[in-house]
């Protein structure tokens, strides 16, 4: 007989699932690193604009990471929290140097790109394990992090 957790599901499957959370965490963390030095680098005539924008998006990047973590807690597995892992892991490169509007906002879209696929893969895996609070999550950071992207998208139209 399979083991359960207090959650009713699996562990077999909740561990695979908190290896994809991991995963999720750590391209996050990069994520997060890059729109704080996009934040702090920007220069031009959007400045005012981007880094309050930046702002915005590394404090809601901030609060998700936290929220991640705290689900694979929840599933009973232990979050990656070293930065070395961190890149190793993650499909989010780190970026240096970006200081302009195009290169940054580029980067940002590619980044939430990545993370969004990601996303995806994450919800498949609770759907199958009808996790619904891994579902819930993941799906609302979903629809934000789909409607950051169509706005950064409208920002770069020309």
């Amino acid at each position: 007989m399979e083991s359960h957790n207090e959650l009713g599901l699996a562990r077999r499957d909740t561990k695979d699932l908190a290896v994809k959370l991991n995963e999720l965490l750590a391209n996050y963390h990069v994520y997060y690193q890059n729109l704080r030095a996009f934040h702090w680098n920007i220069r031009g005539g959007n400045f005012f604009a981007l880094h309050a924008k930046f702002e915005e998006l590394y404090t809601a990047a901030f609060e998700t990471i936290d929220e991640i973590a705290e689900r694979i807690l929840t599933l009973r597995h232990t979050p990656m929290h070293s930065f070395s892992d961190y890149l190793a892991t993650s499909r989010v490169q780190e970026r240096k140097g970006l200081t302009t509007d195009v290169d940054t906002v580029s980067a940002t879209v590619e980044n939430i790109g990545q993370i969004i696929h990601l996303e995806r893969e994450v919800l498949a895996m609770a759907s199958e394990l009808e996790d619904e609070g891994t579902q819930g999550l993941i799906s609302d950071d979903l629809n934000a992090l789909e409607k950051t992207l169509w706005m950064l998208n409208a920002f770069q139209a020309k």
